[in-house]
């Protein structure tokens, strides 16, 4: 299993970002995937998940109605729009596939 983050940055309060997980090693198009995230000093935090076909999504509290999780299982490629960003936003954001994550993409939200 390979996941490979990338699309973070420097952004500012009520910026957007768009995140994506180029996957491999696995039956991507059959799974069930989910976007989780850590800040500094804090503990993993789950951020969104979608169901195999992208027909069921569902979000953290704390970024429903900023964030959208999406697949594209052509592409082998899972993302994360994140809108209306805030500074408790800031984080390292990883996608996951069962026990498995990738390497993980900061997203820094700062003026």
């Amino acid at each position: 299993v390979q996941l490979v983050e990338a699309g973070g940055g420097l952004v500012q309060p009520g910026g957007s970002l768009r995140l994506s997980c180029a996957a491999s090693g696995f039956a991507f198009s059959a799974s069930d995937m989910s976007w989780v995230r850590q800040a500094p000093g804090k503990e993993l935090e789950w951020v969104a998940s979608i169901n195999w076909n992208g027909q069921d999504r569902s979000y953290a509290d704390s970024v429903k109605g900023r964030f959208a999780i999406s697949k594209d299982n052509a592409a082998l490629t899972l993302y994360l729009q994140l809108n209306s960003l805030k500074t408790e936003d800031t984080a390292i954001y990883y996608c996951k596939f069962d026990r498995w994550r990738g390497q993980g993409t900061q997203v820094t939200v700062s003026s």
